[in-house]
């Protein structure tokens, strides 16, 4: 028997029992260990939520944009005087039909004239409404539906038959159609044919009452300039077509004519909500930073308390090292169950936000690891001095408090 043999072998701690060790640690302080967790799972939870929540409302309005389409574009008249009433002339919408391109074209007219539930109503509350004209092509060129009724048609254009729009409709009380239900429109009596859903694209005709071309001509002398012109193009030729536009709808006067495109402004909102995205996650990471701050008084607090087990354990052969690695995996553990904690509570927020709004669930893979992941190194940088301070006491020293 060697001299060598007779002296003990250190002891050795797999990572199977520094987990165990450091979970029963962890199930003795219940009460500590939950306030450290509660304040690792709350970052967590706010860079979820905030970049779930988010992602959510891009996708419903990039959604609504495929629906909707991206090749509509709205020509309006610009004045070339300053308080000169601008026009079109009247060969704009038939000469834009002719471009090749071009998939639809609907004008409307705006008329001088107010939309009452009843003729007592006094003549200065208009409550917004405007009066158009109407093709009937204007509604699927729009891709606009009906709430119920029916859009104007040949037949009923040269009636006195009035479509209202969403607006409208709730701004004169209406919410269901009756057949003698009958609004007035320029001292005129017209009955509702049809109620209108909101336009995504052009939220100006939503307080609007359309007319037939017909009957406007007949009762108000609509003379048939359109207001608006909306042109539906072939969506790989948009930005080809939108500097013709202009000298074909007005070829005397072409910077007469303005243009844009609608769907501009939902693309802009969906940028804008991802500008918001970097405060709100910079919020998450101080509270994920705060909640790292916890696990580190929790586990000062622990090595104060602890003293006699430190000693009791290096006195028993346990080395430097072995301590530092069990306080760490305790500070890793509670950075991890904070972690899958504010897993759980940030992907309820968003699905639940999702839900009552009506908007598609969005929650990246990406995200939800590299939430743990800060979560788990929050934990372990949170537990580095705590874990230096237990390995550096000495045995001796330890127990004698």
């Amino acid at each position: 028997m060697s001299v060598l043999s007779s002296f003990p072998v250190p002891s050795a701690l797999r990572l199977r029992d520094l987990l165990a060790l450091g979970a029963s640690v962890l199930r003795t302080r219940r009460f500590r260990s939950a306030l450290a967790v509660v304040g690792v799972a709350m970052g967590v939870a706010c860079l979820i939520a905030v970049g779930g929540i988010s992602a959510s409302g891009r996708a419903e309005l990039i959604a609504q944009l495929d629906k909707l389409g991206t090749n509509m574009l709205t020509l309006r008249p610009n004045a070339a005087i300053p308080g000169e009433a601008p026009t079109l002339p009247l060969t704009a919408t038939p000469m834009l039909e002719r471009v090749r391109g071009v998939l639809a074209v609907a004008e409307v007219e705006q008329l001088p004239l107010s939309t009452y539930r009843s003729e007592r109503m006094p003549n200065y509350d208009t409550n917004g409404i405007s009066v158009y004209t109407a093709g009937v092509d204007l509604l699927s060129t729009l891709g606009g539906s009906l709430v119920e009724g029916a859009f104007l048609n040949t037949a009923s254009s040269r009636l006195p038959i009035v479509v209202l729009g969403a607006g409208t409709a709730a701004a004169l009380g209406i919410d269901r159609l009756a057949s003698d239900l009958q609004v007035v429109v320029g001292g005129q009596r017209f009955s509702v044919g049809g109620i209108l859903n909101p336009f995504p694209l052009v939220p100006d005709l939503d307080a609007a009452a359309f007319v037939g071309e017909q009957v406007a001509a007949r009762l108000f002398a609509a003379d048939g300039h359109a207001s608006l012109i909306f042109v539906r193009a072939n969506p790989d030729q948009v930005p080809l077509l939108e500097p013709l536009l202009g000298p074909t709808a007005n070829p005397d006067h072409p910077e007469e004519v303005q243009i844009t495109r609608p769907s501009d402004a939902l693309a802009a909102r969906a940028a804008a909500k991802g500008a918001f995205v970097g405060l709100g996650l910079a919020l998450a990471a101080v509270a994920l930073l705060i909640g790292g701050i916890g696990i580190a008084n929790v586990m000062v607090i622990g090595v104060v308390e602890r003293r006699r087990e430190i000693g009791t354990r290096r006195s028993l052969g346990a080395s430097p090292r072995q301590i530092r690695a069990q306080f760490l995996v305790e500070s890793l553990l509670l950075g991890a169950i904070g972690g899958m904690a504010g897993l759980g509570l940030g992907a309820a927020i968003v699905i639940c936000y999702a839900i009552s709004q009506h908007t598609p669930v969005v929650i990246s893979p990406e995200s939800l690891v590299g939430a743990v992941t800060s979560a788990v190194v929050i934990g372990g940088c949170a537990g580095l001095y705590p874990a230096n301070r237990a390995a550096r006491l000495a045995p001796i020293e330890a127990l004698r408090e």
